[in-house]
C-alpha cells in the first residue's frame, strides 16, 4: 500500500489536526520520499515511518508539537539538517537501520535543544571508535543514545513516564496490606478478649460453687449442734419427775 493511501486509511475520517499520532510502518514511499503528511497535522505528537523505503526526510513538513519520530529501516544516510529547521520540539529520534557513517552527518541534530533520546543501532557510524563518547560530546542534550545514558544505565520505560503509577499501586498495596493486617490483629484481640471473659465466667463459678458449699456445710455443722444440745449427754440419767415417784408408791 502507497503512503498516500494509508494515511488517508489512518485519518478514519477525522480531520488531520484532530491526530496526535500517526503510524505508517511498512507502506511503500514513492522514489524515497514521504508522501501525503503536510503542515495540517498540527497537533501530531508521534509519527512513526518504520521501513517505508526512505531515502531522504526533505519533505517533511513542519511540525510544531511532534515529540517522536520513528525513521527505523529506511536508506537515509544524510540530509538530518530539514529534522532541525521544522522539527524543534522533537525530543526522541530513531535512526536504527540507516546508512550512516560519519559522526559528521548526525551534526545536525546539535540545533534541537529539547532532544533527549536518539537511536542508532545497525547504522555503520556505531562502529567507529569512541562512537558513544564522541556523540554525547557532539550532542550535550542527549540523556540516551541506544537505550543507555553516558553512565551506561539503561533508560527506563517511557523515559520514567508512568514511574508515578506504579509508585502509587505500590502504596495502595502497602496500605491495603497494612489494613489487613490491623483487622487481623484486631481479630486477634477480640478473640483473646473472648477467651478471657469465658476463663473469667469459669473462675467464678468455681469461687462461687466453692462458696455455696462452704455454708452448706456450715449450716450441716450448725444443725448437728442444735441435735446435740437438745439430747441428753451421754451417761447422764434423765430425771423423774415428782408425780412418776408417787405413782411408784402406790
Amino acid at each position: 500500500m502507497d503512503m498516500k493511501k494509508r494515511v488517508s486509511l489512518e485519518l478514519r475520517h477525522r480531520s488531520p489536526s484532530e491526530v496526535q499520532e500517526l503510524v505508517l510502518d511498512n507502506c511503500r514511499s514513492s522514489e524515497g520520499k514521504i508522501e501525503g503528511i503536510t503542515a495540517e497535522f498540527s497537533n501530531l505528537e508521534l509519527l512513526s515511518l518504520i521501513n517505508v523505503g526512505l531515502t531522504s526526510v526533505a519533505d517533511i513538513p513542519k511540525l510544531d508539537k511532534l515529540k517522536k519520530l520513528e525513521l527505523s529501516d529506511n536508506r537515509i544516510s544524510g540530509g538530518l539538517e530539514v529534522l532541525a529547521e521544522r522539527l524543534v520540539n522533537l525530543t526522541h529520534l530513531n535512526l536504527s537501520g540507516n546508512k550512516f557513517k560519519d559522526i559528521s552527518t548526525l551534526e545536525p541534530l546539535k540545533k534541537l535543544p529539547q532532544l533527549k533520546s536518539l537511536d542508532l543501532f545497525n547504522c555503520e557510524v556505531t562502529n567507529l571508535a569512541d562512537y558513544r563518547d564522541s556523540i554525547f560530546k557532539l550532542l550535550p542534550q542527549l540523556t540516551y543514545l541506544d537505550g543507555y545514558d553516558v553512565n551506561d544505565c539503561e533508560a527506563s520505560d517511557s523515559d520514567g513516564e508512568g514511574d508515578g503509577v506504579d509508585d502509587e499501586d505500590e502504596e495502595d498495596g502497602e496500605s491495603e496490606d497494612f489494613e489487613e493486617e490491623e483487622d487481623e490483629d484486631e481479630e486477634d484481640v477480640v478473640a483473646e478478649d473472648d477467651e478471657d471473659d469465658d476463663s473469667g465466667d469459669d473462675e467464678d463459678g468455681d469461687v462461687n460453687g466453692d462458696l455455696d458449699s462452704d455454708e452448706d456445710e456450715e449450716d450441716e455443722d450448725d444443725e448437728e449442734e442444735d441435735d446435740e444440745d437438745s439430747s441428753p449427754a451421754k451417761g447422764e440419767k434423765r430425771k423423774r419427775d415428782p408425780d412418776d415417784e408417787d405413782e411408784d408408791d402406790e
